[in-house]
């Protein structure tokens, strides 16, 4: 999937405690607008089950070999629905957590992580030796001024008092922009996001991204299509109250401008489907173009209060949808600009708040967005929050307590042979010509791989913290992080920097530093554990592996190069060649329908999903190479590649509640668990061997109408 580096707007978004980011399933992004960077997961969120303060820090282990044979259900043919056949008693028997509005097998693992963390914590928290202003000192006070509910209960709404008085005292439009600008790492929001990374066409450097934002709802299509009327409804209902809670005048009315207002941005906003696209997203301009281009906004004085002042070139990210969205903004009343902003900044804050304003968010984002019945236990959420805040700082503790060396060792090794086999794979392409393939091949040696944890860890000394002000350490977080964005401006990248912690359950590519991470959580059972068979290791963490190596050539990937430069490095013929595929792909995904009604969509999934063909044809071949000419064992009457397809399968075990499923193919670029078991499969005449597939099975392609990308 793509890791989202956010184009950010508030201190709450960094914290992931607040309204939205606590209660909704998270991807491991922490706003709403993100830049494309591969990440293998649907979102590992940070919600767990259990209401007990702490919980198992041991893997789980899957059978007696590394797959839950007794979790088949065997009734069903595999070419009818894989998924079923290999998890259906599985998933039947799982229980779906009343706080969580998805839970499987990434949830399972990101809730050790969870226990882990908190052990970690705990541990830091009673230690008497630790110097003033250490970092698990820092953690340690972080935790504790979200634990203490009693002061926050007693403050109630008292700390928003400074940041809506500085809301109603706007006059202008160029104080409203700055509002905007200050938002940034604080209060409020912004109808543009901003983000601090590598200049797609010259990645040596850094540059300053902007994007659209400013919507409430996770999508346009929330405000646009009648299938979420209900959804809107209760947005608007949920609005009044917060302002209610506040004493904003004349809530109801307001509600409805701030509706009516972000309704019509969604109106000329780009689809998910656009924000794709790495080409038109990438439109470099100086602030005077910008000016130009999308009057009506004051840019300078937005830019002055980020702290991107001296600031002369942005990148753009949808052009056309800016002037529109200036245009809109410059005729609204200064009156609904400020109680939108008075809204956003509350319910942005909502979870470092008194139980009112964290239940009321929760109610509207994880209750009616998400399904989801029951809010997590607050030492959950103290846990997200101290992550979010000093995640590597965390990581270094984790990484000490329960990485052990030999499974990086390991997973580098399991690397290097999924390389090659990806290398045959390519060498042997019969679709592709000879320019493109030396290209093609020249960019998978030049594959950066990072496994378990950073070299260079985090320095978060400049970070002040209190363990008695919880909203005032949300405060200092969200600048302190978005003072590190802005000091990246004007200096090379750093290529050993991580975009995520260690102890999240995930992987990523990133395009622009052409690389693949893996960190340390994501290698244990079911998706790796070094005491399983090799052909469950190769379907799971070697599926993973050839996903984010896929992700380098699938349809967004390929536009850069070996060195991480977007380019065109194709050839006319070969990308028409790319495309015929890409499109056919498409047109299988959409018609996977995941409730009734409900369907895929394969423009939106086309990376995920060949990412996903990718690991799990590749996962098989390096399975084939690493028994150097020798037979497959059969373990329990399964063949070698059986167990391939079975533990690739086994890691997309989930069970979901309705409305997860519909947010999800409305805004999110993966594919539903259950498809991303049989959608690649299909196409893959191994899996047609190993299961004894034959026409007339649901699931069933014809040779000719299967897809072969890579």
């Amino acid at each position: 999937m793509k890791l989202k580096l956010a184009f950010m707007a508030g201190a709450a978004a960094l914290a992931l405690s607040a309204g939205a980011a606590a209660a909704a399933d998270q991807e491991t992004c922490l706003d709403r607008y993100c830049q494309q960077i591969s990440i293998f997961g649907i979102a590992a969120d940070a919600q767990s089950s259990g209401s007990a303060q702490g919980g198992s820090t041991e893997a789980h282990r899957f059978g007696t070999w590394g797959f839950d044979v007794s979790g088949m259900d065997r009734s069903v043919k595999p070419g009818d629905n894989f998924y079923r056949f290999a998890v259906g008693k599985s998933i039947d028997a799982m229980a779906l957590p009343s706080d969580r509005a998805r839970y499987g097998s990434f949830d399972q693992l990101r809730e050790l992580s969870d226990n882990r963390v908190h052990a970690l914590i705990e541990g830091m928290k009673t230690r008497t030796d630790l110097k003033p202003g250490s970092d698990e000192g820092k953690i340690g006070a972080l935790y504790a001024s979200y634990m203490d509910e009693a002061r926050i209960e007693k403050l109630d709404a008292q700390p928003l008092a400074k940041d809506l008085a500085a809301v109603r005292a706007m006059k202008t439009r160029t104080e409203v922009a700055r509002s905007m600008g200050r938002s940034f790492g604080g209060f409020g929001t912004s109808l543009f996001g901003a983000f601090v990374t590598a200049d797609a066409k010259d990645p040596s450097k850094n540059v300053f991204y902007l994007g659209q934002g400013g919507l409430g709802l996770p999508d346009r299509d929330y405000y646009l299509k009648d299938a979420f009327k209900e959804k809107l409804a209760a947005y608007k209902a949920y609005v009044a109250s917060t302002l209610r809670q506040i004493g904003w005048e004349n809530a109801d009315a307001e509600a409805d401008k701030i509706v009516a207002f972000e309704t019509k941005l969604a109106e000329v906003q780009w689809s998910q489907v656009e924000d794709r696209d790495a080409d038109k997203t990438y439109n470099p301009m100086t602030i005077a173009q910008l000016e130009k281009a999308a009057p009506g906004f004051e840019w300078r004085p937005f830019m002055q209060a980020a702290g991107a002042g001296k600031v002369t070139r942005v990148i753009v990210a949808e052009k056309t949808a800016f002037p529109k969205m200036a245009k809109i903004y410059a005729a609204t009343p200064i009156s609904t600009l400020q109680a939108w902003q008075a809204f956003h900044g509350t319910d942005g804050a909502a979870g470092l708040l008194s139980k009112r304003f964290a239940d009321a968010a929760f109610n509207f984002h994880g209750k009616t967005l998400q399904g989801t019945p029951a809010q997590r236990p607050r030492w959950k959420r103290a846990g997200s929050f101290t992550e979010a805040a000093m995640g590597e700082a965390i990581g270094r503790a984790y990484v000490a307590e329960y990485f052990p060396p030999e499974s990086k060792a390991k997973m580098i090794q399991l690397i290097a042979d999924l390389r090659t086999a990806m290398r045959i794979r390519i060498e042997h392409l019969e679709w592709m010509g000879p320019q493109t393939k030396t290209k093609a091949l020249e960019k998978l040696d030049k594959f950066m791989v990072k496994v378990g944890y950073p070299d260079k860890w985090r320095d978060y000394s400049g970070l002040q913290v209190d363990a008695s002000d919880l909203y005032g350490n949300a405060q200092h977080v969200g600048r302190f992080q978005w003072n590190y964005l802005l000091a990246k401006l004007n200096k090379p990248v750093d290529r050993a920097e991580w975009g995520m912690t260690p102890q999240t359950v995930n992987a990523y590519y990133n395009p622009s530093l052409n690389e693949i991470v893996f960190p340390a959580a994501i290698l244990q059972p079911p998706f790796f554990d070094p005491n399983a068979d090799a052909a469950v290791n190769y379907g799971a963490i070697g599926g993973v592996i050839g996903h984010e190596m896929g992700h380098g050539f699938d349809d967004q990937g390929r536009k850069s190069d070996g060195n991480g430069v977007l380019t065109d490095w194709w050839t006319p013929e070969d990308a028409s060649k790319f495309q015929v595929q890409a499109d056919r792909l498409g047109k299988q995904y959409d018609a996977f329908e995941i409730l009734p009604g409900v369907h895929v969509q394969g423009a939106l999934t086309m990376g995920e999903n060949i990412g996903d063909l990718n690991g799990s044809t590749l996962a098989v071949e390096a399975y084939h190479a690493s028994l150097k000419g020798q037979p497959a064992p059969v373990i329990d009457g399964f063949t070698g590649d059986q167990r391939v397809y079975l533990g690739w399968a086994q890691v997309w075990r989930e069970k979901a509640r309705d409305d997860y499923y519909k947010n999800l193919v409305t805004t999110n670029p993966h594919s539903p668990s259950p498809f991303r078991a049989i959608g690649p499969e299909r196409n893959e005449q191994a899996w047609y061997d190993a299961f004894d597939v034959k026409p007339g099975d649901k699931y069933y392609i014809d040779p000719k109408d299967r897809v072969r990308m890579w």
